[in-house]
């Protein structure tokens, strides 16, 4: 089956651009924006909409494969791409990406993917953006070439030997941290609640005391609030390198201080994703990987999450490789083609790293639906409930699509 055309409209994201790099200098709340100027290229206000764009294949048959191109929340710092804006690059798409696509036959999902990830422009690699959503547009349209869902073209042509069934789902709450905390456990999320502690002074405490007192709260709301004893999520929580800004990156201080939060946490299970950021790729898998070792050495069972300069592809098998974290966020837009996404998950599992398969706030419906059709179909330890920070929206995308996807596996 032939793609005969490509069409994109501009679409707008389930959250926004934020400047993290205004926000970690001061920038407070005023109402829902952020007071202050942004210091990040490309931005114009310190919070501005969320933009994307929305790759649309025509198919010889009638049918439409499509895709969300989508950047990150925090876009253009921690070593990602600049800001994606949706007048920027429509343009682009129609003279330099089309004509790759237009009356071209559609083959497998793994081979399309990886010719057009290593297509240039100008001698330089496309923005991760463009990249993302147009090998959703890939992989939807083998998916619909051969009439199965795309979690089973994965699973197939990666041979991952996985069953399609459910994975936990990891909720967000954004700043909305207590009452969005309530929503997940009223629907049972399997982890939770994120928390958004991005900010020393105004959320983490200066002593980390504020994220403490946080954790006892959310301990004792799950035993009061929970319908069931058998309920027991893990509780996940990034912090954004506010921990290590309290406590001087200090290693030593860093593990005394997860043991107060895994004493505050118990029974149920803590991870912390982002403890320090040393702002810079190495140092920060040094940092990293040092921390994990003094937890595990001192038998404090709390869960480290990498994050931060952990972006790439090539990022995640470094990290895993010098077990920097228990766990690896595979912020997938970071990544670009889903195509890595994948490849990262597995990577992951053989290292015996924990795959999340993360994202951001700042995507899709589409691009939601298409990951975790990825993460399903690859095994991955958690996917995370996006887009969005109102946690009902992203929470029922994703388990709606995983649901699907599992009622007609089962059908075969």
């Amino acid at each position: 089956m032939k793609i005969l055309d490509v069409l994109c409209s501009e679409s707008k994201t389930g959250f926004y651009f934020d400047d993290q790099a205004a926000i970690k200098k001061g920038a407070h709340h005023d109402g829902f924006f952020y007071t202050g100027s942004p210091v990040t290229d490309g931005f114009t206000a310190v919070r501005q909409a969320g933009e994307a764009i929305s790759v649309m294949f025509i198919l010889e048959d009638g049918q439409v494969a499509f895709g969300d191109c989508a950047a990150v929340q925090y876009s253009g710092v921690g070593g990602r791409d600049p800001l994606f804006l949706a007048k920027n690059f429509i343009p682009l798409i129609d003279t330099e990406i089309k004509p790759l696509f237009k009356n071209k036959e559609i083959t497998t999902f793994r081979q399309m993917a990886k010719d057009f990830e290593s297509h240039t422009i100008g001698g330089k690699r496309m923005h991760t953006a463009l990249r993302y959503g147009i090998t959703q547009a890939i992989l939807d349209a083998v998916a619909k070439s051969q009439h199965r869902t795309m979690a089973e073209v994965v699973v197939e042509e990666y041979k991952t030997g996985c069953k399609i069934q459910r994975i936990p789902i990891f909720t967000q709450s954004g700043d909305d941290r207590y009452d969005n905390a309530d929503k997940m456990i009223i629907k049972q999320a399997e982890v939770l609640p994120h928390g958004l502690f991005n900010n020393v002074a105004e959320k983490t405490g200066t002593k980390g005391e504020k994220l403490l007192e946080y954790v006892k709260w959310l301990k004792q709301r799950v035993e009061t609030k929970r319908l069931s004893p058998d309920y027991k999520p893990i509780f996940h929580i990034d912090v954004y390198g506010t921990i290590g800004d309290f406590t001087g990156n200090d290693t030593e201080k860093m593990t005394e201080y997860m043991r107060e939060l895994e004493k505050a946490a118990s029974p149920f299970t803590l991870r912390i994703e982002g403890p320090m950021d040393m702002g810079d790729r190495e140092k920060q898998m040094k940092a990293l990987a040092e921390l994990t070792a003094s937890l595990d050495k001192n038998n404090i069972h709390v869960e480290l999450v990498a994050d931060e300069w952990c972006n790439t592809l090539e990022d995640i098998q470094y990290f895993a490789d010098n077990k920097a974290g228990h766990m690896i966020q595979i912020k997938t837009p970071d990544l670009g083609g889903i195509n890595n996404t994948i490849e990262a998950i597995l990577y992951c599992k053989e290292r015996g790293i924990g795959a999340y398969c993360g994202g951001t706030c700042n995507e899709t419906n589409r691009s939601a639906e298409v990951i975790t059709n990825c993460s399903v179909a690859a095994g991955a330890a958690q996917q995370l409930a996006k887009p969005g920070m109102g946690v009902d929206e992203g929470y029922m995308i994703v388990n709606n699509e995983m649901n699907r996807i599992v009622a007609l596996a089962n059908r075969k």
